[in-house]
């Protein structure tokens, strides 16, 4: 068995997912917060049935405009309400579908907020309490909503992004700075590869921060996507 595995963010228009699943082991399915339908979600279930992949909710704050990649501010029951019928959309297809939903992972805004501010965090995992001894929930390390997960007992794995540069606090490089992204292919694998041989990523900064990994992260709608999922599955099958 993998000891890591890589998850991909899918349904998000895209429509790669096909080449993708044969070399992940999770994906994150948009469900309607910041983009995606009932027909997307049908589609990329059949698919990651197809391919034995795990399938996981990606619920977002409400915001297709953005594709929520900003911070929204809305209540805290306005929140759970979202974060529910988002995870209730997908789960009622997989119902369907003959299969289940096996974890949940925030997207964009959400994630990033919920990592850093503790009354967010206790509102989200008050969204999916009712979910908590069914599903694993996907967090950064030394992050808000890790500590509150662990104390309220979530059971937790721990992702890091293949993808993004860090920076030295393990906050995610903003996509407004023009080196938020790793897209090549080397580049990719020598900066997993470090945090495999190591425990530790190099942030922006050059720094050797410790930090923890079950699964790392490739975005669907990253250049080269399909490439640097593959060169990955290499790498950690190999």
């Amino acid at each position: 068995m993998m000891r890591y595995k890589i998850n991909c963010d899918v349904g998000e228009g895209v429509g790669n997912e096909s080449e993708l699943m044969p070399f992940i082991q999770y994906c994150n399915i948009a469900c309607g917060g910041h983009t995606g339908d009932s027909n997307s979600m049908n589609e990329i279930v059949e698919i990651a049935i197809q391919n034995n992949v795990l399938i996981g909710a990606h619920p977002s704050y409400p915001d297709r405009e953005n594709f929520g990649r900003k911070t929204v501010q809305i209540s805290s029951e306005e929140l759970v309400g979202t974060i529910q019928s988002q995870i209730e959309n997908l789960l009622s297809i997989v119902k369907s579908s003959g299969t289940s939903l096996f974890h949940i992972k925030p997207h964009g805004a959400l994630y990033n907020d919920i990592a850093k501010n503790e009354l967010l965090a206790l509102t989200f995992l008050e969204a999916i309490k009712p979910y908590k001894f069914d599903l694993k929930l996907f967090v950064p390390y030394k992050s808000v909503i890790e500590e509150k997960a662990i104390e309220n007992g979530f059971s937790i794995i721990y992702e890091v992004f293949a993808d993004r540069n860090y920076n030295d606090d393990l906050s995610l490089v903003s996509r407004n700075q023009k080196n938020s992204m790793i897209v090549d292919s080397v580049d990719v694998i020598q900066h997993v590869s470090k945090i495999i041989e190591s425990g530790k990523v190099t942030t922006i900064t050059n720094k050797k921060v410790t930090i923890k990994a079950n699964t790392f992260c490739v975005h669907s709608d990253t250049d080269n996507a399909v490439l640097l999922v593959k060169e990955l599955n290499k790498l950690i099958s190999g």
